[in-house]
């Protein structure tokens, strides 16, 4: 199979790295400064689970080349609407479109903008990051790609694409459940993400304050009220268990929007939280804490952007 990523950013380099490393046919789509910098370095990877040093295969937008068989897209949801452009020229009729965006509404989108067909599920877990020369650091012991039909089939075209995914040194796992999957993802980011951004603090200090965790517990109850109001498939007492992971989580553990909201990068509010307030709005739900937190990114973004 010819796979495509868009980007070899953090999460897409890394992935891809991995597929790349294993020996499969990978083509990192890149801007001109992020081409000369791997034409020039290489594509390096610093990881627990071993470094990588290859010389991958690059494409600019625009160039001319054939359709690809998968198109993993790993960007941010504030530089989709490029992405999808970018990538048009490269989609035939059969190609995979494996988004690992958190949230869901890239996948009416992608929808959209393609055909129903084409959109796999998909999800990450990895904690990956660029540093100033390029080079992806992964430190983590958690680096899983979770993919699958949004049907929940065992389609003929999902497993040729297990067979190419299977075998790297990272964890692509095929889920039967991957819509399910996608919800509890955006439930739990929603929650780590909003809290963390509005009381600008890593998770220890606020799970230590009585109100703090009254906080948590009615995000994730207006969240997963928003969820259900449309019949998203939440499995029953996700609220507690996630509550429960929160609690577990590393004392210093930032959200990746908090972190960057510190460097006064651009955030994924309407992604996020816009989505949930407007399902909130057309179910007549009141949901005054998210409207809390997408108060306070507005506000970010008003200030900083």
């Amino acid at each position: 199979m010819k796979l495509l990523v868009v980007g070899a950013g953090a999460v897409g380099g890394y992935f891809g790295g991995r597929l790349a490393e294993k020996g499969e046919n990978v083509t990192f789509l890149v801007r001109e400064n992020r081409k000369k910098q791997l034409e020039q370095n290489g594509l390096l990877i610093q990881s627990i689970h071993g470094n990588i040093h290859i010389k991958p295969q690059l494409l600019l937008s625009g160039e001319p080349a054939e359709a690809f068989d998968v198109i993993l897209i790993s960007t941010k949801a504030y530089h989709l609407d490029s992405a999808i452009e970018d990538v048009r020229p490269y989609i035939g009729k059969d190609t995979m479109i494996l988004p690992l965006l958190n949230g869901m509404s890239h996948i009416d989108k992608l929808v959209e903008s393609f055909d129903e067909k084409n959109v796999l599920g998909g999800l990450c877990f990895v904690e990956s990051t660029l540093d100033q020369h390029g080079t992806i650091i992964q430190t983590s012991p958690i680096h899983d790609l979770v993919y699958g039909e949004r049907n929940g089939e065992k389609s003929e075209r999902i497993t040729r694409l297990e067979n190419v995914l299977t075998g790297t040194k990272a964890n692509f796992l095929l889920s039967d459940k991957i819509n399910q999957e996608m919800w509890v993802k955006y439930l739990f980011i929603s929650t780590l993400s909003g809290i963390t951004s509005l009381f600008r603090s890593p998770i220890g200090p606020i799970l230590e304050n009585k109100e703090g965790v009254k906080t948590i517990e009615k995000v994730l109850h207006e969240a997963a009220t928003i969820m259900r109001s449309i019949h998203a498939p939440l499995p029953e007492g996700i609220e507690v268990l996630q509550k429960d992971k929160l609690i577990a989580m590393n004392y210093e553990m930032k959200s990746s929007l908090q972190r960057d909201m510190e460097k006064s990068l651009p955030i994924e509010a309407d992604h996020l939280y816009g989505y949930l307030l407007n399902l909130a709005n057309i179910n007549d739900i009141d949901a005054p804490t998210l409207k809390i937190i997408n108060l306070n990114l507005k506000i970010y973004e008003t200030m900083n952007l």
